[in-house]
């Protein structure tokens, strides 16, 4: 019998699997939304202050912010360590839609940032590339994460708040976004 051996793969494989995991999970809380009104978008329907609209938003910004790590660092997020009392208030507002937003609006500025996300990634000279994290309570001090990781955390986020929706869109109307 033969040693075992992983099947070797190139970092046009990689990139390609990262995106098209990326997109499976936008999918899917894509799929979460279909067919609803923006008053729906908008509601709460759990405990939580979450609501559907808030929750594309939400992902949406989670993905430009950190793609624009991967690309210039962490000064473009600014340091979590120094934010005000209205910055986390325009950070909760992030969560909801707002009077005046659509689901429409909300939809395309989601598509137009993963369209960015998958052209740099696919432009990207090294996924092993790293940068510092900024500073945050949450992160370790000098702590560096290369582009791979960042676009793993993307990943992560996008499936986990993917599940969020779905358990906000079964309480909203019986709808699941998948079964």
């Amino acid at each position: 019998m033969a040693p075992y051996r992983p099947p070797t793969t190139t970092p046009e494989d990689e990139r390609a699997d990262l995106l098209e995991t990326l997109a499976k999970h936008r999918q899917l809380l894509r799929h979460t939304v279909r067919d609803l009104t923006d008053e729906q978008a908008a509601l709460r329907t759990t405990a939580s202050e979450l609501c559907l609209g808030g929750l594309i938003k939400h992902v949406t910004a989670v993905e430009r912010n950190w793609t624009a790590f991967i690309a210039e660092g962490p000064s473009v997020m600014g340091d979590f360590t120094k934010m005000t009392e209205a910055d986390w208030e325009r950070r909760a507002a992030e969560f909801c839609l707002q009077p005046g937003e659509t689901l429409a609006a909300v939809l395309d500025a989601y598509a137009e940032t993963a369209h960015a996300t998958d052209e740099l990634i696919t432009a990207l000279p090294d996924l092993n590339a790293t940068q510092p994290l900024p500073k945050a309570p949450w992160h370790q001090p000098n702590t560096h994460w290369s582009a791979r990781r960042t676009v793993l955390h993307i990943i992560g986020e996008t499936a986990q708040h993917s599940g969020h929706a779905d358990i906000i869109r079964e309480s909203l109307d019986g709808a699941k976004t998948m079964g």
